[in-house]
């Protein structure tokens, strides 16, 4: 960790949800880089003590927070956690989430609704809940999420998904107004085509052709936009989001491929019962 030319974060505490791996872990580790001591949280503890003891062989400080973050009681004991180690959080990064959710609305049940919510959304009301509460005491604190295209577009057969992002947003514009006074900027970022999902490489190709910077993202090209809004260059920055997606999200044209297409929908005449 000794080789950044930057220390900005240098005495921050920061809580990574979903650091596991993907965009969670290069924050994560990006965070350490610059100097932050970073607590490392995913459902997965195997994960989160790989991305834990990689910092700390780079010479950062990291502790490993592993919690279910839609369970109210697991967030609680977390926090408790983390304050006990450093004392108090000044960054929150709220990346945990399913990505792999994807089911025709017609085939849809209450319970992949609810799992959905609870993962995608409930958890960055429990998260940026319990962490404002510290925040507001202090007079200091940046909540960052990250949302989706999904927000103000839609994916097919992502109905709930799409639901959870555009919930993340509302949040966060509302969160902003809230907690403003108490010295509390609440963003978030937007990631495009991040390839943190293991495709083939024609399948990588075929993707990035929607793409107008021409290729796909990878989990570093998110870093610098989540610290510019953890940073003070962005101190007077709330309630925003930045979208980190190669331009996709401007274009104005129908995509050439997609992952959900129609040909994968439901027949009329299926049993839908």
């Amino acid at each position: 960790m000794t080789n950044s030319a930057s220390r900005r974060f240098e005495g921050r505490v920061v809580l990574v949800t979903g650091a596991g791996g993907g965009i969670g872990r290069a924050v994560a580790e990006r965070f350490a880089l610059e100097g932050a001591q970073v607590a490392v949280n995913d459902v997965k503890e195997d994960a989160v003590q790989v991305v834990v003891d990689g910092i700390t062989a780079a010479g950062g400080r990291a502790l490993a927070v592993p919690a279910d973050v839609s369970d109210a009681a697991q967030v609680n004991a977390m926090f408790e956690q983390v304050e006990a180690t450093f004392g108090y959080v000044d960054v929150l990064y709220n990346n945990a989430g399913l990505i792999d959710t994807a089911r025709h609305f017609l085939e849809a049940d209450e319970a992949w609704w609810d799992r959905i919510i609870q993962v995608n959304l409930k958890s960055v009301f429990l998260c940026s809940h319990r962490a404002a509460r510290v925040m507001a005491r202090r007079r200091r604190g940046v909540i960052i999420s990250t949302s989706s295209g999904g927000a103000t577009r839609a994916h097919r057969g992502n109905v709930a998904y799409d639901a959870t992002k555009g919930g993340i947003e509302a949040m966060t514009r509302a969160m902003a107004l809230d907690l403003a006074p108490y010295g509390i900027r609440v963003n978030g970022v937007v990631p495009g085509f991040i390839n943190t999902y293991g495709l083939t490489d024609d399948e990588l190709r075929v993707r990035e052709r929607t793409v107008p910077l021409g290729r796909y993202g990878v989990a570093e090209d998110m870093t610098g936009a989540a610290l510019y809004l953890a940073s003070d260059d962005a101190a007077y920055v709330t309630g925003q989001f930045i979208s980190v997606d190669g331009g996709v999200l401007v274009q104005q044209r129908s995509a050439n491929v997609d992952t959900f297409p129609v040909e994968g929908f439901p027949a009329v005449d299926a049993d839908l019962e």
